[in-house]
């Protein structure tokens, strides 16, 4: 590397200085799986196959075809460069610091978010067995345990994910296990008879398009299994902390259709399969009410300590991405510059405090205002949407800039491009348009719309609180890297000098101190 770099490429290297290493082939194989297994599928199916019947089972499927495509983009960008800034590194790479402190804070705001529900959520859980315990103790509680994992080290991290995927995992493969033997044959659940033959018998039949149904309900519902699959994009994140990101990434990606296929497919097909759909109801895991229904009242509890396990796994990757998230935003200014502290151990602490600060605050309002909680919860949807496109967007730029010869090829190239991105983002952009209506059709008042209400006014709303923000913190990114606002390289090469080596965007071949105390 030259003896005079550029500003903008040492801000991208410098984003990786003090972490460390730590996790291993175990950890990030549970950190994909774990990120693919959550509430979506133990409790928020229920009020899907509800509305939905058995042509859910098509909803996930398509879907999940989508998240190998996202995951397949990510494994690219990746592969280019691990960075635990991972969406944030990559828009400032490609496409400039404005847009990488959209992409942060939005990431931010969805993990910020979707963490104070996974917060009440637990305390909902916790009351099947203590209905008298406090929601305040509990969220109290929950967190402790969480922050306390999260400061510790990212490894400590990584074991508390291997454990909770392990549990997760393992109920659904046990629910796999005695699913095929009532259905392959034919046992009663209560009076009714389980088969295959329940998937086109179903009220409705497979895919119901009368009285309470819409024929395109299952194609609405794919809004809201999106938010099923949210968080596998972790791996990203997770990158910038592996051993060996080269040889863990791309299985883990590899995997990933596979995993939706058997856990969720699968459950999915079973559960038609065992129940009428019109049997599951909302608010109640679908894999408690077949294991109620069988007398086997242990399981469903024990899916209920399961709920537990994913809530609190949903609330530890939340800490963890947005600490080092906000970070990544700290070394731009594009942050509050605490944000920066890391400990002896390689964890950015203090963006992963401030996060925990927002997530009480956020838990005690949901208590006291639930209406006006669920319309900014609707709003880390818009979120999850904009951090997907952002990886699609920054997959097709990578490409685009390898073609042109400005920077080397990523050993794990997206599969179909660039097909498969720009089905990805149309799809995306049409997850909105399905919020939108099945909003408006969810209630008959016009306050109660509130996925309609959150796309047609959260989104000005969040541009215009974004705008702001950027005026205030523009003056200090531009003081911070000489006024080089605009992304690393144009299609000529770098935008800023001739002096930049694509080969030292690569954090494994920087030779930089490691970050002592904070």
């Amino acid at each position: 590397m030259t003896q005079t770099r550029d500003t903008h490429h040492d801000s991208l290297n410098a984003e990786q200085v003090g972490y460390k290493q730590t996790l291993g082939r175990r950890h990030v194989q549970m950190i994909a799986i774990g990120g693919a297994i959550g509430t979506g599928l133990f409790l928020g199916s229920a009020s899907r196959l509800h509305s939905t019947g058995p042509a859910l089972l098509f909803s996930y499927a398509f879907v999940g075809v989508i998240a190998f495509f996202l995951m397949r983009a990510l494994g690219e960008l990746v592969l280019h460069r691990p960075t635990s800034g991972a969406f944030v590194s990559y828009m400032r790479e490609f496409f400039g610091e404005k847009w990488a402190y959209v992409t942060g804070w939005m990431y931010w705001l969805n993990w910020a978010l979707t963490g104070i529900a996974e917060l009440s959520a637990v305390g909902r859980y916790i009351q099947y067995w203590w209905p008298n315990m406090p929601a305040w103790a509990t969220v109290l509680i929950a967190l402790a345990v969480v922050l306390v994992i999260n400061l510790l080290s990212a490894r400590a991290f990584g074991e508390f994910e291997f454990w909770a995927a392990i549990a997760k995992v393992g109920a659904i493969v046990v629910f796999l296990a005695v699913g095929l033997v009532v259905v392959l044959g034919g046992l009663h659940i209560g009076t009714h008879k389980a088969g295959f033959s329940n998937l086109w018998n179903n009220p409705g039949g497979f895919w119901p398009a009368s009285g309470d149904y819409n024929w395109y309900g299952p194609i609405l519902v794919m809004s809201g299994v999106v938010f099923a699959y949210a968080a596998i994009e972790m791996v990203g994140v997770a990158a910038g902390e592996m051993a060996d990101s080269k040889r863990e990434v791309p299985k883990a990606v590899n995997a990933v259709i596979f995993r939706i296929a058997i856990f969720y497919c699968g459950s999915i097909l079973l559960l038609c399969s065992m129940l009428p759909t019109t049997e599951f109801k909302s608010g109640t895991s679908p894999f408690v009410t077949i294991f109620d229904r069988m007398g086997l009242h242990w399981m469903g509890a024990l899916i209920q300590m399961v709920l537990i396990v994913a809530a609190m796994s949903s609330l530890n990757s939340g800490l963890y991405s947005t600490g080092r998230v906000l970070r990544s935003l700290g070394m731009s200014k594009q942050a509050p510059a605490f944000t920066l502290k890391m400990s002896a151990s390689g964890v950015p602490w203090a963006g992963i405090v401030m996060t925990s600060v927002v997530y009480v605050f956020g838990a005690l309002l949901n208590a006291v205002a639930s209406d006006a909680f669920e319309i900014a919860l609707e709003a880390a949807s818009i979120a999850i949407v904009f951090t997907w496109a952002t990886i699609f967007v920054c997959q097709l730029r990578l490409r685009a800039l390898v073609k042109k010869g400005v920077i080397p090829a990523s050993p794990f190239p997206m599969p179909g491009h660039p097909y498969t991105s720009v089905i990805g983002l149309v799809f995306l952009g049409l997850v909105l348009v399905g919020m939108a209506i099945s909003g408006w059709q969810s209630s008959p008042y016009f306050g109660h719309k509130v996925d309609f209400l959150v796309v047609v006014f959260g989104i000005p709303v969040i541009a215009i609180l974004l705008a702001i923000g950027w005026k205030f913190v523009k003056p200090r990114v531009v003081a911070n890297t000489g006024d080089r606002l605009k992304a690393v390289w144009s299609d000529d090469g770098p935008t800023y000098g001739s002096n930049i080596d694509p080969d030292d965007l690569d954090p494994a071949k920087q030779a930089g101190p490691t970050t002592e105390g904070s």
